[in-house]
């Protein structure tokens, strides 16, 4: 799943090949992702990009005061390209394609680019609303403070925590508490904070709350910064090579070399390392044992 690191770089990237292009054409594939049916999808062609903006995880192109809001959630992805020219229609809900956007070229003959929202699996998730205001999209409305902005300090973060009984992994993940950390960061935030996953929120010391707070902005920071400049095809590659625990099950942690383990939930999983987290002791399966504090 993109999360704050990869959105904000795909939205720089639209800054730089986007922003005061206008819109040719917008073509729905995927019918289910598209939320809104006023202003049409229709009414951004002839409109120019003037700006993209990032909301957790949502990307928000403002095409002269209309907004093209999308949510990739968890397989989706933008594919720009240099030339739509010849690309063809496809029959609408056969294969991933779910969005394309042609921008206009700036003279006859130009190139014509644009990009393509694409989302793989059978589960379709990915959303795309056309809106006047984006406080109009109900997940942006809803947001948590952006992490990664001046106002989040340690203090707006104990505030966060504070008499909070939930596990601190599914807070992180909360959009309505934190904007933008999903199941991969949160996994790497904790284990810089070298903090349990399941540990309650609430139960964080004034030291663990400073060192979580340093842990979520040094992680998305570094993260942004090795995600910075690179083109959009690259940046799922880039992700996964900068990640420390999430995904590396049976591997050794690279900051004491013990077994990174697992536990495994209905539609997820999470990974973390013992000796750094949880004192050394494994954690039970959720569904079979209760929750390690």
């Amino acid at each position: 799943m993109p999360e704050l690191p990869e959105v904000e770089s795909l939205a720089e990237f639209l800054r730089g090949h986007a922003v005061g292009r206008k819109v040719g054409a917008v073509e729905v594939y995927g019918f289910q992702a598209l939320k809104t049916v006023d202003p049409p999808v229709t009414a951004l062609a002839g409109r120019t990009v003037t700006g993209v903006t990032r909301h957790g995880k949502f990307i928000d192109l403002d095409c002269d005061g209309l907004h093209l809001v999308t949510h990739l959630a968890r397989a989706g992805w933008l594919r720009w390209h240099d030339d739509l020219s010849r690309a063809r229609a496809v029959r609408p809900g056969k294969g991933p394609l779910a969005l394309r956007v042609r921008l206009a070229p700036y003279e006859t003959g130009e190139q014509e680019p644009g990009f393509e929202l694409t989302e793989a699996g059978t589960q379709k998730r990915l959303a795309v609303y056309v809106v006047r205001d984006p406080g109009e999209v109900p997940g942006i409305a809803a947001l948590g403070p952006d992490p990664l902005s001046d106002g989040f300090t340690a203090e707006v973060l104990g505030g966060i925590l504070n008499g909070s009984r939930a596990q601190i992994k599914g807070l992180l993940r909360d959009q309505k508490v934190i904007a933008g950390i999903g199941n991969a960061y949160s996994d790497e935030v904790l284990h810089a904070a070298r903090t349990s996953p399941f540990k309650v929120a609430g139960s964080l010391t004034d030291e663990q709350v400073t060192a979580l707070h340093e842990a979520i902005v040094t992680t998305l920071r570094t993260a942004l910064d090795r995600a910075r400049g690179l083109a959009a095809k690259d940046l799922k590659a880039e992700k996964k090579s900068g990640l420390r625990v999430h995904g590396r099950t049976g591997e050794p942690c690279a900051e004491c070399g013990d077994t990174i383990r697992e536990v495994s939930f209905a539609d997820s999983s999470l990974q973390y390392c013992p000796t750094c987290q949880t004192g050394g002791k494994p954690l039970a399966d959720r569904r079979m044992s209760r929750l390690l504090k």
